[in-house]
């Protein structure tokens, strides 16, 4: 048995399918954990919900801003964008299972001793917080008010985490933060407009994940979203976006959780995408 996180696919069904090879993955056997934007700017958007809603429960895919930003086309709330590949799944004949499903991942995972998630953690979040406030805006948004509330999602504020938040803000907050983060303050004020690599912070902001004193400074978190900062693999950190989508490489990695007396591993494997690169990264 292997657990493996991949990062953003994107659309492109060729790269995953080359890389499920060379990860000889089974399906019986393995665990896969997608870290959030299967969808969009690929090729084969379609083609990739099909082939990880066919892997049933052991695919376990995150919902990232591109699969947000499907669910919203598809119900009117935003407006396709030039660069957008989602013409084949709204017009699918099974179009109303695939938003379905995509509608039910989740925000947050926990699995092999990392939290998982597709962009970042507020500094004020530990590991428990995270994941209950994923579960939160998760279960509103598959209950029978969560297309109504994709009207209210999009929008940069507020843009930092307070208790007393209620309602949209709240909700808003917890979606951006953990399908958009890349920069923050150490109040965990968000910052959205930078979408270069970690040395382009703007002046009083940092990268999520090196503000000092956040709360999940000893938990191990894997993420994707962030193509410009490429693969980062510390002990406590793993960034998997290597910029498939852009021509780069579709990146998984081997989690070995640690055991008694045998510490953890990760192995990183990556494959090659032919997908050229446009301007308009996000």
């Amino acid at each position: 048995m292997a657990l493996y996180f991949i990062g953003d696919v994107q659309g492109c069904h060729g790269p995953l399918e080359h890389l499920l090879q060379t990860l000889d993955f089974s399906p019986s056997r393995d665990t896969l954990c997608l870290l959030g934007d299967a969808v969009n700017r690929g090729p084969g958007s379609l083609a990739v919900l099909r082939r990880l809603m066919a892997l049933g429960s052991s695919a376990q895919c995150l919902l990232g801003n591109h699969d947000l930003h499907l669910l919203a086309v598809a119900h009117g709330v935003r407006k396709p964008h030039r660069s957008d590949t989602l013409d084949d799944i709204l017009a699918a004949p099974d179009r109303l299972a695939l938003l379905d499903w995509v509608r039910q991942r989740p925000l947050a995972l926990e699995a092999g001793g990392w939290l998982l998630v597709h962009a970042g953690v507020l500094p004020g979040w530990d590991r428990a917080r995270t994941l209950a406030l994923a579960e939160e805006v998760s279960q509103h948004l598959r209950g029978p008010d969560g297309a109504d509330w994709l009207h209210t999602m999009y929008g940069n504020h507020p843009d930092r985490w307070d208790d007393s938040l209620a309602g949209a803000d709240r909700w808003r907050v917890v979606v951006n933060a953990l399908t958009r983060l890349r920069f923050c303050n150490a109040q965990g004020v968000m910052e959205f407009s930078t979408k270069d690599n970690a040395g382009a912070a703007p002046p009083g902001y940092l990268p999520w994940f090196e503000v000092p004193g956040r709360r999940t400074a000893g938990t191990p978190v894997a993420f994707g979203h962030w193509s410009t900062l490429g693969l980062v693999q510390r002990a406590d950190l793993l960034a998997l976006d290597t910029g498939c989508v852009w021509g780069g490489c579709l990146s998984a990695a081997r989690i070995t959780p640690a055991t008694p007396g045998q510490p953890g591993s990760v192995e990183v494997l990556q494959v090659p995408c032919p997908q050229a690169q446009r301007p308009g990264r996000h």
